[in-house]
């Protein structure tokens, strides 16, 4: 019996040098931030100041798709929080390097196009946004009635890109 009891105090000992450790971890990684996704304007390359984007398309794109493509995202209270920033901020940039929609003007009309049909495929196919982001985004659930507001709105304006073209 006693050495059992010994063995469980050197295991309470053990389990709080450990907790101590990874408090002092977590407390630590806090002070190494990623920086912020925010610009704080809308510049002059953005989707919104090339193409006329209905207000409702626009309400959808802002709840749902600037935070990870575009240069201004609105921060969750938990996105100053490590690891969680580091998390977010991978996602915004590989979201950004697929589309940016703040630098949209400055890709090729080919490019637009592209881009503009693949984003309709992927709303179509409820790949974007993701699940993640819908967890914890409400806004960002989109109803049937918004998928189909953006997709026949990214064919026009796809369609009226080629024609330029």
């Amino acid at each position: 019996m006693r050495v059992s009891k010994r063995n469980h105090q050197i295991d309470m000992k053990s389990k709080r040098k450990i907790l101590l450790v990874l408090l002092v971890l977590f407390l630590v990684i806090q002070f190494i931030r990623p920086p912020h996704n925010t610009t704080g304007q809308v510049l002059v390359t953005d989707l919104t100041r090339l193409l006329l984007v209905p207000d409702t398309v626009q309400a959808v794109l802002q709840n749902a798709c600037y935070d990870c493509h575009s240069n201004n995202t609105i921060y969750p209270w938990y996105g100053n929080i490590q690891p969680m920033a580091w998390i977010i901020a991978n996602d915004i940039k590989k979201g950004k390097a697929k589309l940016n929609f703040s630098e949209f003007s400055n890709y090729g009309n080919r490019m637009q196009i592209s881009k503009l049909k693949e984003m309709a495929n992927q709303v179509k196919d409820d790949e974007m946004p993701i699940a993640a982001y819908k967890l914890m985004h409400k806004n960002a659930r989109l109803s049937q009635a918004q998928k189909l507001a953006i997709i026949e709105w990214i064919q026009k304006t796809a369609d009226s890109l080629a024609v330029k073209n």
